[in-house]
C-alpha cells in the first residue's frame, strides 16, 4: 500500500508512501479517494491529518504518466473528496510540497507546515501548466498578485513566506506531526472554515493583468506554458471559480499533448540522470573542501566566482602582481553586479571576496583538494602548468585541465599519478552557465570521476561526461553547425537570413551573430596553427574578414558593424565586399528550411558522437546544447527533435 493509517483517539493520520518522492500515481489518488469516502462516514474519527513519509511531503505527480492517458481517479477528483468531505483534513507540510502536491493542500481545510517546508507550482517548467485548481485555488488563499509568481514565474514560498501570505496556519518549528494532531483535534470542534474554491477575489484593472502578462512574456523565452498559467488564473478571477477550473483543466491536458511538454519532459528527466551515472554508483567521491583556480583572466575568475558561491574557499593564481590585481578586480566585479542586480546582499558579496586567497605563484597550493587550471588554450603553456603542480600539490590532490579543445591526455603526459587528473570544462561565463563538460582520462580514477560529478551539483551545474575528441561534445557540433552555416552562405543564403532564422526558432542569436561575439580571430587561429602543420584548410569568409581587421563586436567590425557602446548587429557593406567573392549567387529560402538544415547536421554529428562512444547518450548531447550553447529548451535539443518539424504552436484552447 501506498498510503498508510495510524489512529490517534479520533484523529486518523494518513501518510502518502511513495518513495521517493511520494509522487502522485494512480495507486496514491486512488488509495486517497478511497481513503477520503471511509473516514467520511466512519463515525469513530472526527479529523484527518495528511502527511508524507520521510523528508518530503509530495513531490508532485508521477510525470511518467504523462504520456498515457488520464486514469481516473484524477488529481482534481482527489483534491474535491477532500474539499468537500464533512471532516477537517489538516495537511502537515514537511519538505516540500511541489506541483500536485501544492494542489493537494490547496484542497485540505487547514495547513501546518514545518520550518524547512517549501512550496511551488512547477509545472510552466514542463511546458504545462496546474491542473488541479493551483491557477484558481491559490490566487484565493494568498492574492492575485503573489499566486501569479508562483503559478506563472515558478516563485517558491518558504514556510514563513507562506504563513504570511495565508497558505499556512502557522509554522511548527519541531514535531510537526503531534503538532498537527492536536490542531486537528481542536478543528473537529469547531465549523468547517470556508475551502479555497469558496473564497472572493480582490478586482484587480486591466493595466494590472497587461503589466503582468506583459512581464511574463518577456521572460517565458518562446515557451507557451507561462503566458497560458497567466491566462487561466486571470479567467478564474474575472468569471469565477467553476469557469476557471474548467479553462485550467482544458489547457493543462491539452499541453500535456504538445510536442513542447514532451520535449521538456524529456529533459527534465535527463537532467535528473544526469549527475548520477550508473556506473558510479557505490563510488565514494574524493573529499574535496579546498580549491585553487591558475589564471585570473575571465575564465578563471569565473570559474573562481562559482567555487566561492558553493561555499567553497579559493586560491585565485597568477604569475604576476599585475595580474593577479586584474583577476581580483575582475573577481570582485562579478560578485558587485549581483549586488547591483540584487541576487547579492553588500555583506554576502563582501563574504565571498573574503574566502578568496590571491596568490602569486604556487606555493599555498599544498593543502588544497582541487586545482583547476584555466589558462590561455595552449598545450605548451598548459603542461607547463602541471609540471609545476606536480611538485607543490599532495599527490592525492585532483588536478584539472579547463579546455575546450586540446586533448587533456596529452596535457597530462608525463604528470606523476596521472589517476588524479581530469577535464572540467567550463562555459563562459563559467559562474552562470549550468553546463560543466567533465572529460576523463583514460587513467583517471573512480573516486575522482565521482567528485567531478558532486563538483557539479555542487555548483548547481548539469554534468555532461566526454570521451575525447577534438571539441569534445559541444565544440565539436559547433563546428559542424558553423560549417554548415558556412554552407548555405556559399550557396547564396545571406548569413543575415541564416541568423535571423535561428534567432525565430528560439536561439538568442544566429551562429554569426554568436562569432561576431565570441571573435572571429579564435578559429581563424586555430585554422592558421593547422595551416601551419600542413593540414589543408580551405580559406573561409571568416579568415577574409579577420584578416580585413573585423574580428567581430571588439573591433566594431565582423559579419556586421557595431556602433560604439551598441552590441546591435547591423548590415555591414564591408562585409558584402569582402566576402563577395567566395559567395555563390543570392538564393532565398525559407526559415523552416534554413532551421531544418542546421538542426540536421547537428543532429547527424551527434550521430557520430554517439556511434564513437564520446557520448553515452542522446539526452547527454541534448544536454550540452541547451545548457551550454542556447539550444531552445521547448525544443529538447537536436536529438530529441531531428526528423520532428520545428515548430512552435500550440494546439488551439476552444
Amino acid at each position: 500500500m501506498t498510503i498508510h493509517y495510524q489512529h490517534h483517539g479520533s484523529v486518523v493520520v494518513v501518510t502518502i508512501d511513495n518513495p521517493p518522492v511520494n509522487a502522485m500515481n494512480h495507486a496514491v489518488r486512488q488509495e486517497l479517494v478511497d481513503a477520503a469516502a471511509r473516514l467520511d462516514t466512519d463515525p469513530s474519527v472526527t479529523a484527518i491529518v495528511l502527511a508524507g513519509a520521510g523528508s518530503v511531503f509530495v513531490g508532485g505527480a508521477d510525470i511518467t504518466e504523462f504520456d498515457r492517458p488520464v486514469e481516473e481517479p484524477s488529481l482534481p477528483a482527489v483534491i474535491t473528496a477532500i474539499e468537500t468531505a464533512r471532516k477537517p483534513w489538516v495537511a502537515a507540510v514537511q519538505g516540500v510540497a511541489l506541483g500536485g502536491g501544492l494542489e493537494l493542500i490547496l484542497g485540505c481545510h487547514y495547513r501546518l507546515a514545518g520550518p524547512q517546508a517549501h512550496f511551488a507550482l512547477p509545472e510552466v517548467g514542463l511546458g504545462i501548466i496546474p491542473g488541479a485548481g493551483g491557477t484558481q485555488r491559490l490566487p484565493r488563499l494568498v492574492g492575485i498578485e503573489a499566486a501569479i509568481g508562483v503559478v506563472a514565474e515558478s516563485q517558491t514560498l518558504n514556510a514563513h513566506r507562506a504563513v504570511q501570505l495565508g497558505l499556512v496556519e502557522r509554522v511548527v518549528s519541531s514535531n510537526l506531526l503531534a503538532e498537527a494532531i492536536a490542531f486537528a483535534e481542536s478543528a473537529a470542534t469547531k465549523p468547517l472554515p470556508l475551502t479555497a474554491a469558496n473564497r472572493s477575489l480582490a478586482t484587480v484593472d486591466s493595466a494590472f493583468w497587461q503589466a503582468a502578462e506583459t512581464r511574463i512574456g518577456a521572460k517565458s523565452k518562446g515557451t507557451a506554458a507561462p503566458l497560458l498559467a497567466l491566462a487561466a488564473l486571470r479567467f478564474g478571477a474575472e468569471h469565477g471559480f467553476a469557469q476557471g477550473i474548467t479553462l485550467e483543466r482544458a489547457t493543462f491536458l491539452r499541453l500535456r499533448a504538445t510536442e513542447e511538454s514532451a520535449a521538456l519532459r524529456y529533459l527534465f528527466f535527463a537532467e535528473r540522470a544526469a549527475p548520477r551515472p550508473a556506473d558510479l554508483k557505490g563510488i565514494v567521491p574524493r573529499p574535496i573542501t579546498t580549491t585553487a583556480v591558475i589564471g585570473g583572466g575571465t575564465m578563471g575568475a569565473g570559474i573562481a566566482a562559482a567555487l566561492r558561491n558553493a561555499g567553497l574557499p579559493v586560491v585565485l593564481v597568477e604569475r604576476d602582481a599585475e595580474s593577479l590585481a586584474r583577476g581580483v578586480k575582475t573577481l570582485a566585479n562579478i560578485f558587485d553586479a549581483a549586488t547591483r542586480k540584487g541576487n547579492l546582499t553588500p555583506e554576502a558579496a563582501a563574504a565571498r571576496m573574503a574566502g578568496v586567497v590571491p596568490a602569486v605563484g604556487y606555493a599555498d597550493l599544498a593543502v588544497c583538494d582541487l586545482v583547476i587550471e584555466a589558462v590561455f588554450e595552449d598545450i605548451t603553456t598548459k603542461r607547463a602548468v602541471f609540471a609545476e603542480l606536480a611538485q607543490v600539490c599532495r599527490t592525492d590532490a585532483i588536478l584539472a585541465t579547463n579546455t575546450s579543445y586540446l586533448n587533456p591526455s596529452e596535457i597530462a603526459a608525463g604528470l606523476p599519478n596521472p589517476a588524479r587528473f581530469i577535464g572540467l570544462h567550463f562555459f563562459s561565463p563559467a559562474h552562470v552557465m549550468k553546463l560543466l563538460e567533465i572529460v576523463p582520462i583514460p587513467e583517471t580514477a573512480p573516486e575522482v570521476l565521482a567528485a567531478s560529478f558532486d563538483l557539479a551539483r555542487r555548483l548547481g551545474k548539469v554534468p555532461v561526461r566526454s570521451g575525447i575528441c577534438d571539441g569534445f561534445i559541444g565544440n565539436r557540433i559547433l563546428r559542424r553547425y558553423r560549417g554548415e552555416a558556412e554552407a548555405m552562405l556559399r550557396g547564396g543564403v545571406s548569413f543575415v537570413q541564416i541568423d535571423a532564422a535561428m534567432r525565430e526558432l528560439g536561439y538568442a542569436m544566429g551562429p554569426f551573430e554568436m562569432q561576431d561575439l565570441a571573435g572571429l580571430d579564435i578559429s581563424y587561429m586555430m585554422r592558421e596553427a593547422a595551416r601551419a602543420l600542413g593540414e589543408n584548410v580551405p580559406e573561409t569568409p571568416g579568415d577574409i574578414l579577420v584578416r580585413a581587421g573585423r574580428k567581430g563586436q571588439k573591433t566594431g567590425g565582423g559579419w556586421y558593424d557595431y556602433h560604439l557602446g551598441d552590441r546591435k548587429p547591423q548590415p555591414s557593406a564591408e562585409t558584402a565586399r569582402l566576402i563577395a567573392p567566395l559567395l555563390g549567387p543570392a538564393v532565398e529560402m525559407q526559415a523552416v528550411q534554413i532551421t531544418t538544415r542546421l538542426i540536421a547536421a547537428m543532429a547527424v554529428e551527434g550521430q557520430a558522437i554517439l556511434s564513437e562512444g564520446v557520448a553515452r547518450s542522446a539526452a547527454d548531447i541534448d544536454l550540452v546544447e541547451v545548457y551550454g550553447y542556447g539550444f531552445p529548451r521547448r525544443l529538447g535539443g537536436p536529438m530529441f527533435l531531428h526528423g520532428r518539424p520545428p515548430t512552435k504552436k500550440i494546439p488551439k484552447l476552444e
